[in-house]
């Protein structure tokens, strides 16, 4: 499926100077699937400066002329889609159904920023100190070299909604996957310059975090990093020391609510779909599920039958529901708080067992209640199959209770009134809430802001804030006629009384 040839192609995408390599597993079998070049430091910073050199001719290319380089990549990304697909699914594990929602993120990005772009990066006139004595307009000006660091569990999606951007924006691009998922988005980065891209303006690393990603953090003029909250803080500390501006989507415990008023049936599908989606190692998947008393048993058994319908395969086409963990370190994780829980007291509903002869790191979709504060499920992140569920005595319960955690990425609520949903969706600290959804519709609806609250993350992706964090903004103010110093026939105290007139005048006027 995946030919030693096209491996080749694509790792030639890799800056790398040494035969050092990683073997990527075949997530699915267990089996090796394709060794990468391994990038070393001084490969970090030879891929910084050829970015650079790139970004300099590119940032005089006007934002229109930019555009047709990624409407072309919208169209290889259709026609190679079940290509992607093939080695997504290869590299994480996950079902095609997954895979195929991942695949289109990237689609919407584009389509977003083709027809946002031009305007929002246009020059923009500002109201000047005195109106018509001065004039002031402000400019977007590329950072440089992006710095983009993306995780194995969303790696082709979160790699090019970064990506798209950035370069849309003037910048040049250095990118680190992750090293197990590295096939997938070297096959995205080669489509982007089969659509013309400039020849070295996006460059890839691959290698550990603490190594090549450090050195890239040490060397980018801004860093875009997806992972988890305490390599999040690491590198916010070093691009600090650096005065280098960072946005950082780090993770989550979600909430999900369901309302009195819910729809229970539409609640229990909507939570199925949204807490197992890539076998819940979704940063948005909700982990924690707050149900109103007049409807938790109703809601419990609606869930667990749709829970138990799910079928979980290593299946290469669309009949899978929910496929494997990406790794052995995640199925560890995810053993680990099942077993906690369990032994403290928890009841398991549905799940809570390895299923490996479905593959090497398959768990079923667990369901838990009775989970209490000392258990490691109840507010660390599982980021796998599991969720609990609570009963709730009213709206005001649930929301305490929602946002009684450190973190604030995402939430999702269900009513069957879109007014009292908003009402309550406003009480909650995450920065993405989605009423009668899980996590879809708010991610794919590009025009708007997504990031996380508290330490679930610095700074939003998607919206003008997307785009234009890639930017540094730039004051252009002209003196029409001399305003700052007065005359020398005129003593400054009279000066002083007519600037205070004028700015009185001004005032009263209403112009500022």
């Amino acid at each position: 499926m995946i030919s030693d040839a096209l491996v080749a192609r694509l790792c030639d995408r890799v800056a790398a100077s040494t035969s050092d390599t990683f073997s990527t597993v075949n997530v699915f079998t267990g089996g090796t699937l394709a060794k990468v070049p391994r990038s070393s430091p001084e490969d970090v910073a030879e891929a910084v400066e050829a970015a650079r050199k790139a970004q300099q001719v590119w940032a005089g290319v006007a934002v229109a002329d930019r555009i047709p380089v990624f409407e072309r990549f919208h169209a290889l990304l259709l026609k190679h889609t079940e290509e992607i697909l093939d080695i997504l699914q290869a590299e994480t594990g996950k079902s095609r159904k997954d895979g195929f929602l991942e695949v289109s993120a990237p689609l919407v990005t584009v389509g977003h920023y083709a027809r946002k772009a031009p305007k929002l990066l246009a020059p923009q006139r500002r109201q000047g100190m005195l109106p018509g004595l001065v004039k002031t307009r402000e400019l977007r000006v590329p950072k440089g070299v992006v710095g983009t660091i993306t995780p194995w569990n969303y790696p082709f999606a979160l790699a090019f909604m970064d990506i798209i951007p950035a370069l849309i924006a003037g910048n040049g691009v250095v990118l680190k996957p992750d090293t197990q998922t590295a096939l997938c988005t070297l096959f995205g980065v080669d489509l982007l310059y089969q659509a013309g891209l400039p020849q070295g303006l996006l460059q890839v690393v691959i290698g550990d975090g603490p190594v090549v990603g450090t050195a890239l953090v040490d060397t980018a003029d801004y860093i875009g990093f997806t992972g988890s909250t305490r390599t999040g803080r690491e590198i916010a500390a070093r691009a600090g020391r650096r005065l280098v501006g960072y946005s950082l989507e780090l993770g989550g415990k979600n909430p999900l609510l369901v309302l009195a008023d819910a729809n229970v049936h539409q609640a229990a599908v909507g939570a199925v779909q949204t807490c197992f989606s890539n076998s819940g190692q979704l940063c948005m998947s909700p982990e924690r599920l707050f149900v109103h008393t007049a409807v938790y048993d109703d809601f419990v058994q609606r869930f667990l039958n749709e829970v138990k319908r799910m079928n979980l395969a290593a299946a290469y086409d669309y009949s899978a529901d929910m496929g494997s963990l990406t790794s052995q370190r995640q199925l560890e994780t995810v053993i680990k708080h099942v077993e906690d829980a369990r032994a403290k007291g928890a009841t398991v509903l549905t799940g809570g067992k390895a299923r490996p002869e479905l593959g090497p790191f398959f768990y079923e979709p667990t369901v838990l209640t009775d989970v209490t504060p000392e258990m490691l499920c109840y507010d660390n992140e599982t980021f796998g199959p599991v969720v609990s569920i609570y009963r709730v005595a009213d709206d005001t319960e649930a929301v305490e209770r929602a946002n009684a955690t450190s973190y604030g990425l995402n939430a999702s609520v269900f009513s069957k009134s879109i007014a009292h949903g908003e009402h309550v969706a406003a009480q909650l600290k995450a920065g993405t809430v989605h009423i009668n959804d899980g996590h879809v519709v708010g991610l794919g609806s590009a025009d708007a802001p997504m990031g996380g609250m508290k330490d679930s993350g610095v700074g939003r992706r998607n919206g003008a804030e997307g785009l234009l964090k890639y930017t540094e903004s730039q004051n252009i103010s002209v003196q029409r006629v001399p305003l700052t110093t007065p005359p020398r026939w005129l003593p400054f105290g009279w000066y002083v009384k007519s600037m205070q007139g004028l700015l009185r005048l001004i005032r009263r006027s209403n112009i500022r």
